[in-house]
Order: structure tokens, then sequence, then C-alpha cells
């Protein structure tokens, strides 16, 4: 009898070593699969874009701002397979280079990582990506003082320093669009390999 359930437990162990080793697999695959689709897209999107100076902060005219109302932002997209993307982001210190998709879906995040919210224009956009390491797996190593670049569908370079990097739970909304202490001018984020978690890096328009 000992032996019997001896042999059952060995038979489900074996099961489940093979299941695991299955989703290791699959994820590995789903990775490399991302990472050449948003290849892909950024090569097309570098064709489409144009070249442009690092954009630098407007000289504002108070004295007219008070009686003029600013004109909502409109930003150019590039569509490449029938959907439309934003730019794309360049961070040297962990080796990516992803374009980033203009509407976020479940199904956009397996091809690059895409607009959450907000705006380069309005300094409060919020980019979302999968923890692959072709995407966003690797931003939890970034360090203060990091650069982060992107450049928009029309060519305007925005560059960008990190200044901080947070854990967050998947249900703080609004700490992930304001901030805990303040605002800022970009956050990227990706989930932590548990899910539960979303790893946060925040960073503020470097001087030009």
């Amino acid at each position: 009898m000992k032996n019997l359930a001896s042999k059952c437990c060995f038979a489900i162990g074996i099961v489940l070593l093979l299941a695991a080793l299955s989703l290791v697999v699959y994820n590995i695959n789903e990775d490399k699969q991302s990472g050449k689709r948003a290849g892909k897209v950024l090569s097309v999107l570098k064709d489409e874009i144009p070249t442009a100076e690092p954009t630098t902060s407007p000289i504002v005219d108070d004295l007219f701002q008070q009686y003029e109302e600013a004109a909502a932002p409109t930003e150019p997209t590039v569509e490449v397979d029938g959907d439309p993307y934003l730019g794309y982001i360049t961070i040297s210190a962990i080796d990516i280079e992803l374009p980033v998709m203009y509407n976020w879906t479940y199904d956009a995040l397996k091809i690059s990582p895409c607009r959450y919210k907000g705006s380069a224009l309005t300094n409060d956009l919020i980019i979302a990506a999968h923890n692959y390491s072709s995407h966003f797996g690797k931003i939890g190593d970034l360090h203060s003082g990091d650069s982060i670049v992107f450049t928009d569908a029309g060519g305007k370079v925005y560059s960008y320093e990190v200044m901080n990097i947070e854990r967050l739970p998947g249900t703080a909304v609004e700490e992930m669009e304001f901030g805990s202490a303040e605002d800022w001018d970009l956050t990227l984020f990706t989930c932590t390999l548990s899910g539960q978690s979303r790893v946060t890096v925040r960073a503020e328009l470097a001087d030009q």
C-alpha cells in the first residue's frame, strides 16, 4: 500500500514538474515572439518618423496666457499593421529600444509597450509593458540619473532622467497616475513576476 502511495506521489510530482517546465518554455517563447514583433514595428517607425532635435521647454508669455486658453494637444501617430504608434522609447542603460503603441489593450501589450495614460506634450506620459526581458522586464535595474529618451511620431525627442523607482500594488491606480508625493513627467511600469505589484519608474525631463 505504501509503495502504491509512493508511486502515485512520484507520478503526480513528475506531472507537476512537466507542467511547470511547459509554462517556462511557453513564457520564454512568448518573450522571444514579442521581442521580434516589437523589433519589426520599431524598424517601420524609424523609417516613418522624421529626425528632429531634442525638445526644449517652450518660453511661455504669461501676459497672453492669462487671456488665451491653451489649445488641446494633438499627438502625431504612425500606423503600423493597422495600429497607431505614438513613437519609440530608448533606454540605453538596459539596452532596449521599443515602439510605443498609442492605445493599450492586453493583446497590444504582447506586441509592444503601450501608452497607459497622458502625453509627452503635457508632461504626464505613462507607459506600460509586460515584464518580458525584451520589453520592460529589466526596468527595475535602472538607477537614479539613468537616461530615458522618447521620440514621438513627429520626430520630437524628449530626454528624461530617472528620479525614483518604486513598487506599487496592482490596485494603486491613483498612486500610479499621480505619484505618492508629486507629479512626474514620465512613468514606466510593468508587473512583477508574481503579478501582484507593479515595478514603477518615475522620471523628469532632463535639462536641455
